[in-house]
């Protein structure tokens, strides 16, 4: 069985073949989704993985570790969902606005996500804001090479869209933390227009 190592944002990274770590974290995807964060110990999540808290220890070596781990893989899977969502779209244009509204849409109907930013959005801001350098890494990440590809199929590989991908994840992410404003987001076809009109011009920037 390997190791755990740490991405340089500081969440553990779980390898695939530690069956104990993921049986781990499939229990603190229950237990988060049941009872959230605050209601939610590590003692919690090693009973219902059926592991000893030391074990839960050694792997993630704290809750905030354990639930900023859980985060990630729940990202992991959604950039998969999002990729077979928006690779048929005839441009990148029309995969960055459909992207946005998937994005939003899937935030607000995941257990997870859309539990904790309706009932403990003061517990899960920090996890994607101060303390949340690795997941918006792994977002602003996956955002880069989906764009870096685009761009070289057009022979503009000379342009690194590393600042477009981080600045669409962060308008994202302001969304969903407080989606009153001016545009409501909850509406797809607005968020649609919005990013169709802000977002999809900055492609050109």
């Amino acid at each position: 069985m390997s190791s755990d190592t740490d991405h340089p944002g500081g969440a553990v990274r779980v390898e695939a073949e530690d069956r104990t770590a993921l049986r781990i974290l499939d229990a603190a995807l229950e237990q988060f989704t049941l009872l959230g964060l605050r209601r939610s110990s590590v003692d919690d999540v090693a009973r219902r993985a059926g592991v000893s808290r030391v074990t839960v220890f050694r792997r993630f070596r704290s809750k905030d570790r354990l639930v900023e781990a859980t985060l990630l893989r729940e990202l992991a899977r959604f950039h998969e969902l999002l990729d077979a969502t928006v690779a048929p779209l005839p441009t990148l244009e029309d995969r960055v606005v459909e992207g946005f509204v998937v994005t939003l849409r899937h935030a607000r109907v995941h257990p997870l996500f859309g539990g904790l930013l309706r009932l403990e959005p003061e517990l899960v801001l920090p996890h994607l804001t101060v303390r949340g350098s690795s997941t918006l890494a792994s977002t602003v990440e996956y955002l880069t090479v989906r764009l870096r590809r685009a761009r070289m199929a057009e022979g503009r590989s000379e342009e690194d869209p590393r600042p477009l991908a981080e600045l669409m994840v962060r308008v994202a992410v302001s969304f969903l933390l407080d989606p009153a404003g001016c545009v409501a987001m909850e509406d797809e076809d607005q968020a649609r227009a919005f990013a169709r009109r802000y977002l999809a011009p900055l492609l050109n920037a």
